[in-house]
């Protein structure tokens, strides 16, 4: 039996491409420029996971009362519909 190859890609991109995206990059804006580039991206992703993250938690907070008030009065779905 064969078993699968798996392929890692970015975004279907090879080795070449690239090393070509960032000398680009580099050219269009710089040595100089990058750092603060890439630190502005860095405070982007971790602002847009931290949303993520007290959406989660809203989330969690706002079902977990709603099952603890179930639980809390003894009601079973079950036994209700049996009724």
């Amino acid at each position: 039996m064969q078993q699968p190859q798996i392929l890692y890609a970015f975004f279907n991109l090879g080795t070449g491409e690239i090393l070509l995206i960032l000398l680009v990059v580099l050219l269009l804006f710089g040595a100089k420029r990058l750092p603060e580039l890439a630190r502005g991206l860095g405070k982007g992703i971790n602002e847009f996971r931290d949303a993520v993250d007290g959406s989660k938690k809203q989330i969690m907070d706002e079902i977990e009362p709603a099952s603890d008030e179930d639980s809390e009065n003894g009601k079973n779905t079950d036994t209700e519909s049996e009724e």
